[in-house]
């Protein structure tokens, strides 16, 4: 494991886009930040976890549950750079890893997270993760991120696209499952100095063209380590649909930890 004093940084913008205030949007019973919070908050791989939000009514809810809360400025692009901005406060300077935690997956695995510093530990410049697309409509599917390595480890390229493409036609379940096709998992670990030049460089090409923000650092030469894990539990917060399907799953969980209480 990566013996670097490593700091958790969970975004939390309420200007989205599909889902304007979505920090907020209760999920049984919990503002969605909450849900992210509590999860991570209790993973054995920080030293300090912090929510970064733009919002007085984010910093409200997260203060009651005794959240670790910073406000940022709203005008930034994306999480990477909100997560830059605590990166550079006084309270932070001495973290000498920092990992961008999405604050729209309240199922978000500690072992992704693990994953994406231990990229970091191995030497590469950002860590992140991926794991076995399984299905063919994921495959095809625009809006999962796909990503393609080098033998090493090494981020090739990240898509949209149905990556790799197989000529000879659409791959067996049995290869979809393997480690040639995958599925990009949005969690980040940086050294100081890699998330610094990532929010410093100019925005690429192929990042408009892909709507990809990962793809502007390995434009530019920066090197991103995917790490191989298990398959997301639950996904993103993003649309309607997926706040039902990860309110269904959050219920599930809690029932289940009521039925082990009451075996004890």
């Amino acid at each position: 494991m990566l013996d670097r004093s490593i700091l958790g940084v969970i975004p939390a913008r309420m200007g989205s886009q599909r889902l304007p205030g979505k920090p907020l949007i209760v999920l049984a019973g919990r503002p969605l930040i909450e849900w992210v919070w509590r999860r991570v908050s209790r993973f054995g791989l920080f030293d300090a976890c912090v929510v970064a939000t733009d919002a007085n009514e984010v910093k409200a809810a997260c203060e009651r549950i005794g959240a670790r809360v910073v406000l940022t400025s709203s005008s930034h692009a994306s999480g990477t750079e909100r997560t830059a901005e605590v990166m550079r406060m006084e309270a932070y300077r001495g973290y000498e890893v920092v990992v961008n935690v999405q604050g729209d997956e309240p199922l978000i695995e500690e072992g992704h997270v693990r994953g994406a510093v231990e990229a970091v530990g191995r030497g590469f410049d950002i860590g992140t993760v991926a794991a076995p697309i399984r299905e063919l409509d994921a495959w095809r599917d625009p809006s999962v991120v796909k990503v393609v390595r080098r033998p090493n480890g090494a981020a090739l390229y990240f898509s949209r696209a149905p990556v790799p493409f197989r000529r000879s036609g659409e791959p067996e379940l049995s290869a979809l499952a393997g480690a040639t096709y995958l599925r990009h998992i949005g969690v980040y670990a940086f050294t100081r100095a890699a998330l610094e030049r990532w929010v410093t460089l100019p925005v690429s090409v192929l990042e408009v063209e892909e709507q990809l923000e990962q793809l502007r650092p390995l434009s530019a030469g920066m090197t991103i380590g995917v790490g191989l894990v298990d398959a997301a539990d639950g996904g993103g917060v993003d649309t309607a649909a997926d706040v039902k399907r990860l309110e269904a799953r959050l219920r599930e969980r809690m029932d289940s930890e009521l039925t082990r209480s009451a075996e004890r």
